[in-house]
């Protein structure tokens, strides 16, 4: 059975109660202590997330690094060895092994000074949380005007 009414033949009655009654103050500020508790619980969840990805990254890089660094020191001993035994056939063996070692001296200076200065642009704060912090400042204080 279809309707007689259209749609256009219903009335509004707008002299009703709003749906949602007036809220008291202690409401509202239950629900915004809620809500910013919530916001906190979850920018937490956000830093551990985004700290979580970069250790586990780090700790892959560290893996790869330590046994380059490995592999690197016994090929590094073995090249100052035959570079000493192949310079001794020019002059005494004692100055060919430290002209080999003052070499290799002045190598890992200038790779320590290297790492030391990409060490330094190394940024570990978390930019992501950082930024939905300083938004969620803004936020508040928006809130509170």
């Amino acid at each position: 059975m279809a309707s007689s009414m259209h749609p256009q033949d219903r009335q509004v009655d707008l002299t009703t109660e709003p749906a949602q009654p007036d809220r008291s103050l202690g409401d509202l500020f239950g629900d915004m202590t809620r809500d910013i508790s919530t916001l906190i619980r979850k920018e937490l969840e956000l830093a551990k997330t985004e700290m979580k990805e970069d250790a586990q990254a780090a700790g892959k890089a560290g893996a790869l690094l330590g046994a380059g660094g490995v592999i690197g020191h016994v090929a590094l001993i073995l090249f100052a060895i035959t570079l000493g035994f192949i310079l001794d056939t020019f002059m005494w063996r004692w100055l060919a092994f430290l002209i080999v070692t003052i070499l290799l001296a002045a190598v890992a200076g200038v790779l320590a000074m290297t790492g030391k200065k990409k060490l330094s642009q190394v940024n570990p704060t978390p930019e992501m949380t950082v930024q939905t912090l300083k938004e969620d400042a803004q936020w508040l204080s928006e809130q509170k005007s």
